[in-house]
């Protein structure tokens, strides 16, 4: 390879920039100073050749907060022509810059804990942990007998409201009186999701249920719960226990457990016996003609001079 191939080869990757373009310095300062505020552009820091006759001109960025950027005013000229015209003006990033952590959707933002009072949580139409709460499949049709059963029963309670979706006698106006009815429920991904979350928080596998001396599924502060969910999981009534009011695993447990620790009932004192019902008196002398020494001295005794 010839040394002309050579160069021609390394001008192509490397365009040299063109003379006029490159010396617009005060042209492309003039034009950053205009896009930015008064102070904020900084030295002249490179020249970057774009193509033919087209030029970008770096400079500091100096805005707090910045750190690292740098402003870039792009300048072209046409063929032949020895004015500089302005191309664009933009503040880039460079290696080195202080950059905003990537955008990430609210939906993916959204941790437990961060809704208060006034929010609204939407769910999407297509949410996996949702399912349909009657797909109609369950339906009678038209001129079955429960069909017919059901409009007869509900003629009375169903003629002053105003005309909804589901048709009168059907399973999904009865579900709609009894208020059972709802649009979505859970899906079985929803009930393995909620498991899995409320197993992590209070399982068998915390801290506080490996040291524990027994499990929920024996505590008597165990509240069961309704549906399929009810063979794993409880709710915890112990006020002083640290998953009060929450659900928790029938392999969870902690000190607070009902049997872990069973205080001795206190020993009552034995009631007062009493023999009798009946008032004793007793004398304070002793009675005359009572005890086996008189009460006046014979005389022999006064000779022989015993009292």
């Amino acid at each position: 390879m010839s040394a002309a191939t050579t160069t021609r080869s390394r001008t192509a990757r490397t365009p040299v920039p063109d003379r006029l373009c490159a010396e617009a310095v005060d042209l492309a300062r003039a034009a950053a100073e205009e896009a930015a505020a008064p102070g904020v552009v900084g030295e002249h820091i490179g020249v970057v050749s774009e193509g033919d006759r087209v030029v970008t001109h770096y400079f500091e960025a100096k805005e707090p907060g910045y750190r690292g950027w740098r402003w870039a005013v792009t300048v072209a000229r046409a063929s032949r022509a020895k004015n500089v015209t302005l191309d664009e003006t933009v503040l880039l990033p460079g290696t080195d810059a202080l950059l905003a952590p990537e955008w990430v959707p609210w939906s993916e933002r959204l941790r437990p804990g961060d809704m208060g009072p006034g929010d609204l949580l939407p769910t999407e139409a297509e949410d996996l942990r949702l399912e349909p709460g009657w797909t109609g499949e369950d339906e009678p049709p038209p001129n079955s007998v429960v069909s017919e059963e059901l409009a007869d029963a509900e003629d009375a309670e169903l003629t002053d409201r105003p005309v909804a979706a589901t048709s009168r006698g059907s399973i999904a106006a009865v579900a709609d009186e009894l208020g059972t009815r709802r649009a979505r429920v859970l899906s079985r991904y929803g009930l393995y999701a909620a498991a899995d979350r409320w197993d992590e928080a209070f399982g068998p596998k915390t801290p506080m249920a490996q040291a524990a001396p027994a499990t929920c599924v024996s505590c008597a502060f165990l509240i069961p719960m309704a549906g399929s969910l009810k063979q794993a999981f409880g709710v915890c009534a112990n006020e002083f226990g640290p998953a009060d009011g929450h659900v928790v695993s029938l392999a969870y447990g902690c000190g607070g457990h009902s049997e872990a620790a069973v205080m001795p009932v206190p020993p009552k004192p034995a009631p007062h016996a009493m023999d009798t019902m009946r008032v004793d008196t007793y004398s304070l002398r002793p009675e005359r003609d009572g005890g086996s020494v008189p009460d006046e001295a014979d005389g022999a005794s006064e000779d022989l001079g015993h009292s």
